[in-house]
């Protein structure tokens, strides 16, 4: 290379032979493609005896992402997405189609009901939104084009824990697909796929991720469910980049440690705040498994404490429309991820201008309550 002109050589100063040293971090295989020798090792890929061509196609840390969540919650196989919204997308369009019906929480995070109202239907698919706290409200609903049941497994912002297990008995007795959304629980504490649901996603961004500085979305499940929905992911562009992909990965491998402390500082903060006057109701998970019940809380404050001010008050708190990072957090659903569900609905569910949604991060559990109720205070 010594031998060509500068521009050349600046634009191919770089060996086209893997680096001999290893690795002890897995690299960042941060290209849009990969090369061959010749046209007869391109075709190699094809035929399958190659894993890598385009990174929209698969990439090593995309695949490292899907197929580490799969191996967490114990799945035959699963694929990384650029959001959690695009997880959710590629799951439904494997399982639904032109004229089949759909049953979907009405307690949902504001943004998939979204996509299931607005977009979904769009496309010729019925969905309907029901109830999912008496399953004879999903059992009733159910109709002969009926082909997927739809929750979280922990529902934002009310935190319900849904009955998994009964649900997926009422999709195996109907021969309905069953999709949970297990970002709240995360495969720490529940593992869906195991109790038998047919495709579980996770948004990453959230404790996945666990920083604040990734947004992913990953889609596992059964293995020929999931090979649909890579095929429908890379025709749709719903693919991750590599980078997103190997930060998300470095989250994942402190998950337990992160959630351990959330989980306990988030039910000592459940317990301070049942105590004060000036909130009308907690809302924590009783029970999602024995390693803990979550990281979030969500309060109504009493009617005579301002929002304005509460907000105003948090001192080194955050307020973010997002959630699930190392840093406690607050949100206000009405104004943020819920602002966009029907007016009726929110009443209905009890999302007012009192309901506010903590995330719970990995700080000193004392000046966590502290901060809030110091904020209450002077609201």
């Amino acid at each position: 290379m010594k031998d060509k002109q500068f521009d050349t050589r600046a634009v191919h100063f770089q060996s086209k032979e893997p680096a001999r040293n290893t690795s002890k971090a897995k690299p960042i295989y941060q290209t849009s493609a990969f090369v061959f020798k010749d046209l007869d090792d391109m075709e190699s890929f094809y035929e399958g005896e190659k894993e890598y061509l385009y990174s929209r196609y698969s990439n090593p840390n995309t695949d490292d992402l899907g197929k580490g969540i799969a191996l967490l919650e114990n799945a035959e196989d699963g694929v990384a997405t650029s959001s959690g919204m695009a997880a959710i997308l590629a799951g439904i369009l494997v399982v639904a189609k032109q004229g089949d019906h759909i049953l979907a929480s009405e307690d949902l995070y504001g943004g998939t009901y979204q996509l299931f109202a607005d977009e979904v239907t769009s496309l010729g698919i019925e969905v309907e939104f029901v109830s999912f706290e008496d399953l004879a409200n999903v059992k009733g609903a159910i109709k002969s084009n009926t082909v997927l049941l739809y929750t979280e497994s922990v529902t934002n912002p009310l935190l319900r824990v849904e009955d998994v297990e009964g649900i997926i008995q009422l999709g195996k007795e109907y021969r309905v697909k069953v999709m949970i959304d297990n970002t709240f629980a995360t495969p720490y504490l529940l593992q869906p796929y195991v109790l038998g649901a047919d495709l579980v996603i996770h948004s990453a961004t959230k404790y996945i991720g666990g920083h604040s500085d990734v947004t992913a979305g990953v889609l596992v499940g059964h293995e020929s469910l999931i090979a649909k929905a890579r095929s429908k992911i890379i025709t749709m562009g719903c693919n991750l980049s590599p980078f997103e992909a190997w930060l998300a990965c470095r989250g994942l491998k402190t998950l337990s440690v992160r959630m351990d402390k959330q989980c306990r500082n988030a039910q000592a903060l459940a317990h301070a705040l049942e105590e004060d006057p000036n909130i009308h109701r907690v809302y924590y998970p009783g029970f999602v498994s024995g390693k803990g019940n979550g990281a979030m809380v969500s309060v109504d404050l009493a009617d005579h404490v301002d929002v304005e001010v509460f907000f105003k008050s948090l001192d080194w708190i955050k307020i973010a429309p997002t959630l699930a990072g190392v840093e406690t957090t607050v949100s206000y659903p009405l104004r943020t991820s819920h602002r966009t569900i029907p007016e009726e609905l929110q009443k209905e569910l009890g999302i007012g201008k009192q309901l506010v949604r903590i995330s719970v991060g990995i700080e000193d559990e004392m000046d966590i309550v502290e901060t809030f109720k110091k904020a209450i205070r002077l609201s």
